[in-house]
């Protein structure tokens, strides 16, 4: 445990550093916005694309992963549903909330941290995890919070929905990628050292990145964001464990990948969303902000549980 604990200290710190650097005023909010930008459209697709384009599809894809890891998270996704219903909450809040208890910063920190941690190989299933929570998930919460808005569902959600997925350059690169590599081609030496240089940009300036959003979101209602928090760092990854480990038969090396997926803490792009459709933007900075101070201490117990079947 201390072991693994010492290894992704370093990820922390730098998230740390970000954070302080944007708290002191020393990195303005404007220059953290622009970071994330170059981070998002250019070092981390870059990364993303330099990994899907030496994988194939085979490689990536699984009936079976995908089943235990959806399964995993529809079960901690309904649970949050129904007590938020409990607590009276609209739809729109309660769809939120939800997706708080499953959707983990996987892109920013996942991809970076995971791959450091657990190898290379851990690239294809990082992937799928990453392509099926943009996938599926922000997608739902589009058409919820829209549907329960309009009081039906309409092509314009639809079409709101694709385009926000053509226009994801996450999603972007890894379908580029994977495209590339469906030719048998092997990527150009001097386009792979180029792919290489930026997408090392992305683990730092990720990281850091992710520190500075931090420094400008509040800790209100604690008891709600407490809530969503045990839901992301210890239900979230328990029951995608029992759907890989118990329900579906995942190896066991994709299985801990998964696994560790899922306990990471809250993705910073629900607070955007969140933000964007005005509902419930205080909770959920609040739980960003819980989940990821707490997931220093979760993400390394968990990384550690996961040895024996990670083989690290």
């Amino acid at each position: 445990m201390v072991e693994i604990f010492l290894k992704t200290l370093p990820f922390f710190a730098l998230i740390g550093l970000g954070f302080q650097a944007c708290r002191t005023g020393f990195f303005t909010s404007e220059a953290a916005a622009y970071l994330t930008k170059f981070v998002f459209y250019f070092a981390l697709s870059a990364m993303l694309f330099r990994f899907a384009a030496n994988l194939s599809l085979a490689e990536i894809f699984d009936w079976q992963f995908v089943g235990a890891y959806l399964t995993g998270c529809f079960a901690v996704y309904i649970l949050a549903t129904i007590v938020a219903m409990i607590r009276r909450r609209l739809i729109a809040e309660a769809a939120f909330e939800a997706q708080c208890a499953i959707i983990g910063n996987v892109g920013f920190l996942g991809v970076p941290m995971l791959v450091v941690l657990l190898g290379e190989a851990a690239a294809g299933p990082i992937l799928l995890v990453l392509s099926l929570d943009l996938i599926v998930f922000s997608s739902l919460i589009v058409i919820i919070v829209t549907g329960s808005r309009d009081g039906r569902m309409s092509l314009g959600v639809i079409r709101t929905v694709a385009i926000g997925l053509v226009k994801n350059p996450m999603i972007v690169s890894i379908s580029l990628g994977l495209a590339w590599s469906t030719t048998g081609w092997t990527v150009p030496g001097p386009v792979n050292e180029f792919l290489a240089i930026l997408g090392a940009a992305a683990t730092p300036g990720a990281l850091f990145a992710i520190g500075a959003s931090l420094a400008g979101k509040s800790a209100e209602r604690l008891t709600v964001a407490g809530w969503l928090t045990f839901c992301k760092l210890a239900l979230h990854p328990a029951a995608v464990a029992v759907g890989a480990l118990v329900l579906f038969d995942v190896p066991d090396y994709e299985a801990a990948v998964m696994i560790a997926a899922a306990s990471l803490p809250v993705a910073g792009n629900v607070y955007i969303l969140a933000q964007h459709y005005g509902v419930a933007p205080q909770r959920v900075s609040a739980t960003i902000l819980v989940s990821t101070a707490l997931s220093i201490l979760t993400v390394s117990a968990i990384i550690a549980w996961l040895a024996p079947l990670s083989g690290s």
